[in-house]
Parts: structure tokens; sequence; C-alpha cells
């Protein structure tokens, strides 16, 4: 009989939130998979949790080479509980890989369902979360590309930010996406230090731009319904406002086909007719 694959949800700060089912299958576990073992050790610590099952690090740099130590423990009958440094494995975070494997492995996949970061920045938003998408980390390269394919996205959205980098991607989402569009800045949740600031993308960018500290989930607005209400002449400013901070024209005109929703022939007869007058 083959073991299984268990997938744990980790506290996103506070301890206090996870329940007793992980508390147990943390104790139980024949193998501890971890991103890092002394967060591992201290979480045990607050649950007041003893372990006596093998603990193994799990993370993007040894992903690879752990996989078939622990679909062979599997095979064997042993349980392998995978945990991150908070939240949910898989979600942008390690255990996708794993659960692949052990699925292919003919090995039961189950969960202790716990926190996620995605879930809780959304909830706490304030905006819509009937339907939402999560696009995981903004890249770092060609973040206003990405914002450009997903200026006509409904869904409110949901991102994954480093601190470092926020102010930069919150100038860029306002300039692809537009300053006015709602956006909300999720820090530290559920710590000591938790802070949601609300306001506009163009708002936001310039708050964050003297620093922020602290996990970051970003969520914004998706795209108004319908395309926009504006004049030929605000047309061609906001292509204008584009050209500016350094797209091509043929980009510009697409980014605001993208973000208001208006035909490209009456884009581009906008700007063409700017530059007749």
């Amino acid at each position: 009989m083959t073991g299984r694959l268990v997938l744990g949800g980790a506290p996103l700060g506070q301890p206090g939130d996870v329940g007793p089912r992980l508390r147990a299958a943390m104790a139980s576990a024949d193998v501890l998979a971890c991103e890092d073992t002394r967060r591992l050790h201290r979480l045990a610590q607050d649950l007041e949790v003893t372990f006596t099952g093998r603990v193994v690090t799990f993370h993007e740099t040894v992903e690879a080479s752990r996989l078939p130590g622990l679909v062979a423990a599997m095979r064997a009958g042993q349980t392998v509980l995978l945990l991150t440094d908070a939240g949910m494995p898989s979600v942008s975070d390690p255990g996708y890989t794993l659960v692949r494997a052990a699925v292919e492995a003919g090995v039961e996949v189950t969960s202790v369902p716990g926190p996620s970061a995605v879930t809780t920045a959304l909830a706490v938003s304030g905006l819509p979360c009937d339907r939402f998408c999560f696009e995981g980390f903004v890249p770092r390269k060609g973040r206003r590309t990405a914002f450009t394919a997903l200026a006509a996205e409904p869904r409110t959205m949901v991102f994954f930010e480093s601190p470092h980098r926020l102010a930069d991607a919150l100038a860029d989402a306002a300039a692809v996406l537009g300053p006015d569009r709602e956006a909300v800045v999720c820090r530290e949740l559920t710590k000591t230090h938790e802070e949601v600031v609300r306001g506009s993308l163009g708002s936001l960018a310039a708050w964050a731009a003297d620093g922020v500290r602290g996990e970051i989930t970003l969520v914004v607005a998706g795209a108004p319904a319908g395309p926009a209400d504006l004049t030929p002449a605000e047309i061609a400013a906001e292509v204008a406002r584009e050209e500016a901070a350094g797209e091509t024209r043929k980009d510009a005109i697409r980014a605001v086909v993208a973000r208001t929703g208006l035909p490209k022939r009456v884009v581009f007869d906008a700007v063409v007719a700017a530059k007749d007058t």
C-alpha cells in the first residue's frame, strides 16, 4: 500500500490561525518537507508540536533533486507532509512538481487547508470578489507588457510583489491601466504591522515611492464594463501619455485600446485628428 502526500497550510503570520489538524499532521508525518527548516522548527515550537518524522528541505533550488526520494518514500507507504514558509503549497510556492509526481505515481494527494494570502487579501480589499484571477508575482521585466495583456480583464486581479519593486510596479500599472483604476495594497497580512492601503493606482504609486517593507499582496480592480466614454481629444491625450512614457506609437495605441475598450480604428483616428490640428 502506498503512502500519501499531505499539503499543509502554514500560517501567514499568526500561529493561532491553524487548527488541530495541522498539529496532528506535523506530529504524525513520516517525512516533513519544508522550505526552511528554521521556520519549521519555529512553527513547531509556536504550536507546541513534537515531530519525529524525517525533515528535508524542499525549495526551488533542490526541488528536482528531492522528487525521486520523496516519491520513493510515499511508494513505500510513508506520509509526506509538505509545508511552505506561509500559506498553501503550490500557490506561488513549491509544491506543484511534487503533486504532479505523486499523482503520476498513483499516490493519494490530500490537504490540511489553511490560510492563503491570495484569498485573505481579496476578502479584505473591498473590491468585487465573486470572480477574480491570481497572476502570481508581477514580472521583473516587461511589466507594462504584462499589464497591457490584462488591461481588459474584467475580474479583480491579485498579484504578489516584493517591497522594493512595489513603487515601480504600481507606477507601470497606473500608466497602463489608468491612474484612476482602484487598487489595494495589503502589507504584512495577519502580522503585527498589518496594513491595508486603498486608493487609486496613481495615489498608491505616490504612497509607495518613499519605500515599503514587508510581504506585499496587491489587489487591482478589473476593467470597467463597456468602452470608455472619451472625446477624441482625450483619446489622443491618452496615447500621447503612453508615448511620453517611452512607448512606440503602435504600442501606445494598443495600450489605450486595451485599457479603454475602444475600437482600434477609433483610437487611431483620434490620434490622426489630433496631429492634423
